[in-house]
């Protein structure tokens, strides 16, 4: 059954870290639906004017504003950034946040849709977008890690080649954690 490893990861229990979750600043979509006999996730490409990240592979989100919850931020940038709208998102999963080099405290949610999206990309924001079949995403063998020095610290980084695109840094890294809890 396709909802298997949904099931696996709605009842799985999380480390969740509340100091980090305490300081999230920022929060992420993970747009998935199952279509073609298997489950398909959303990822962009930034801009390349974007003072943050530019060009980049990430997934819909952004900064949360003061009157909103990391949920509704996530859901609002997904909507701003391709056209995601909330009533589309059939459930939600929380995952662990995740601290980027870059300051940033993301929180991460798994949007279920039910059913493939029809993108509408906010052109100053997302130069692209594309889909990534989740299982390859999650295979440990689709991933290559690598310690780095960055900002005078070692550093783990993700890196998951797919086509012609090369997800890493904090969209590798939520999808590396992603795939510990789905297992």
């Amino acid at each position: 059954m396709h909802n298997h490893w949904l099931s696996t990861l709605t009842l799985r229990p999380q480390q969740v870290d509340k100091a980090l979750e305490s300081t999230v600043n920022a929060a992420v979509l993970l747009p998935v639906w199952f279509s073609n006999s298997q489950w398909q996730l959303l990822l962009t490409r930034r801009a390349l004017h974007l003072r943050h990240h530019p060009g980049q592979i990430s997934f819909p989100g952004g900064r949360i504003e003061a009157d909103e919850t990391a949920l509704m931020a996530a859901q609002r940038e997904a909507f701003e950034e391709v056209g995601i709208q909330t009533q589309l998102i059939t459930q939600t999963i929380a995952l662990p946040a995740l601290s980027t080099s870059t300051g940033f405290v993301v929180k991460p949610w798994l949007g279920i849709l039910g059913q493939p999206p029809e993108l509408t990309l906010q052109r100053s924001e997302v130069a692209s977008a594309f889909t990534i079949p989740l299982h390859f995403a999650l295979n440990p063998d689709n991933r290559i890690s690598e310690t780095w020095q960055l900002r005078g610290q070692s550093q783990l980084l993700h890196f998951i080649p797919w086509q012609n695109q090369l997800i890493w840094g904090a969209s590798a890294a939520i999808l590396t954690s992603l795939s510990h809890y789905s297992r």
